[in-house]
């Protein structure tokens, strides 16, 4: 059984693959508005005091900045 909490994101970076150099390919997104989403645990990667890494579609990796403070979306990662 999946495992899903809510998070209010805002601006978030998109991992597009890699360069020759072995750089990340970074695509930069700014939103008018944050809005709430329900977000699958195991898609998430890690988690930041500005950026929880969650995996998307086609094997990309995106950045987003959320709203919540570190200690609620950590404490909602411990629970599940």
């Amino acid at each position: 059984m999946k495992k899903f909490i809510p998070i209010t994101v805002g601006n978030y970076l998109v991992v597009h693959g890699y360069d020759e150099h072995n750089r990340e390919i970074i695509e930069s997104v700014e939103v008018e508005k944050a809005s709430l989403k329900i977000v699958a645990v195991d898609r998430i990667q890690s988690l930041s005091e500005k950026y929880v890494l969650v995996t998307g579609a086609f094997g990309r990796l995106m950045y987003w900045e959320y709203e919540e403070s570190f200690e609620e979306i950590s404490t909602k990662l411990m629970e599940n």
